[in-house]
C-alpha cells in the first residue's frame, strides 16, 4: 500500500491515547470548533450549536446496518459533487475500507475518545486526517451532509475531515466530481461529454459505451454523473424528465433488464434493455420518465 503521511504530523494513535489518559474527549487545535471552521469569507454562524454525536442522539453509531449508497443526505452546503463522490464510495468496499480505516476500532465506544481519521489521496501519498466529533447543528440536528438514519454519523464525520483538508466547510461549497473521485481512489479520473460525443445518434458507439461504463463499476471504479448548467439560470433547473442541471448524481448500478413477457419459452432471449441507476443526494426530487413510480 502507498505511504500514509500524518495531515499536520497529527497521529491519530497517539493523541487518541493522549485523550484516553486525560479522561476529556479529544479537541482539535487545528481544526477548532468555530465560526473559521464554517467560513473562509465574512460569514456568520446563525444559531450554530456544535455538538458531539453523544449529546444529539442515544446510541450514536460510526455505521448502522453497514455502509449503503442510500445512507447520505446533502444539508445547508451546495456539496452534491462531494456527497454524490461519497454515495459511490459506500457501495465500493475496498475503497471505503481505505478512506475509512480500521472503521470497528473507531465506532462509539467508551475508548473513542471523541477522535476519528479518515484518509485521502494527495498529491501522491494517503493524508491521515484527525478530527474531534464537533459537529455544526442547529436545532439540535446536523445542518450539513448527514444520514437518514438519525444515529449514524459517518458521513458527517467524513465530511468534517475533507473539509478540514480544504480549510473549511464553505471550501466544499461548488466543486468537481472528479477531485473527489480522485481524493477517494488514488486513481485517474476520466470524464465524458455524452453531447458532445453524440452517443444518442450512434447505437454502436452508446452499446460500446454502455458495456464499458458498466465492466468499470463492476471492476470497482467510482462513477458520477451530472448535467452541466449552460448559465446561471439554469441552475438547479429540472428537465421535462426530473432530472436537475447543474446537480451531481451517483451511479449506483448498471444492469441489463429483462422485459417481463418476453422470451417466454426460451430465458436466455428476452430482450434486455440497459438501464442506468443514479442517486440524487438531494434526495427531493425523482425521474419522472418511463420506469418512474406510476
Amino acid at each position: 500500500m502507498p505511504s500514509v503521511t500524518p495531515y499536520k504530523g497529527q497521529k491519530y494513535a497517539e493523541l487518541k491515547k493522549s485523550a484516553i489518559a486525560s479522561g476529556h474527549p479529544f479537541e482539535d487545535p487545528e481544526f477548532p470548533a468555530s465560526d473559521k471552521a464554517l467560513f473562509y469569507s465574512q460569514g456568520k454562524a446563525k444559531n450554530v450549536e456544535w455538538k458531539r454525536p453523544k449529546s444529539i442522539c442515544d446510541d450514536p453509531k460510526l455505521f448502522v446496518d453497514g455502509v449503503s449508497s442510500c445512507d447520505l443526505i446533502q444539508g445547508e452546503l451546495g456539496n452534491c459533487w462531494l456527497v454524490a463522490a461519497c454515495s459511490t464510495l459506500a457501495a465500493n468496499k475496498d475503497n471505503w475500507h481505505r478512506v475509512i480505516p480500521n472503521h470497528k476500532e473507531q465506532d462509539f465506544t467508551d475508548e473513542n475518545a471523541g477522535i476519528f481519521h479518515f484518509r485521502f489521496w494527495r498529491f501522491g501519498t494517503w493524508a491521515d486526517v484527525v478530527i474531534d466529533d464537533r459537529l455544526p447543528t442547529r436545532n439540535g440536528k446536523l445542518i450539513y451532509t448527514h444520514s437518514q438514519t438519525r444515529n449514524e454519523f459517518w458521513s458527517a464525520l467524513l465530511e468534517k475531515a475533507y473539509a478540514k483538508l480544504f480549510g473549511c466547510y464553505e471550501a466544499l461549497d461548488g466543486g468537481e466530481l472528479a477531485e473527489a473521485l480522485e481524493d477517494f481512489t488514488g486513481g485517474v479520473s476520466e470524464s465524458f461529454n455524452m453531447t458532445d460525443e453524440k452517443y444518442s445518434e450512434n447505437e454502436t458507439k452508446k452499446d460500446e459505451f454502455y458495456d464499458w461504463l458498466r465492466k468499470s463499476l463492476e471492476r470497482g471504479s467510482l462513477i458520477c454523473a451530472a448535467i452541466p448548467a449552460a448559465n446561471p439560470g439554469e441552475m438547479e433547473k429540472a428537465t421535462n424528465v426530473g432530472l436537475i442541471m447543474g446537480h451531481a448524481y451517483a451511479v449506483t448500478a448498471i444492469r441489463k433488464v429483462a422485459l417481463a413477457g418476453t422470451g417466454i419459452f426460451n430465458l436466455f432471449k428476452r430482450e434486455k434493455i440497459d438501464m442506468i441507476r443514479l442517486r440524487n443526494p438531494w434526495g427531493g426530487t425523482e425521474w419522472t420518465g418511463a420506469f418512474s413510480d406510476g
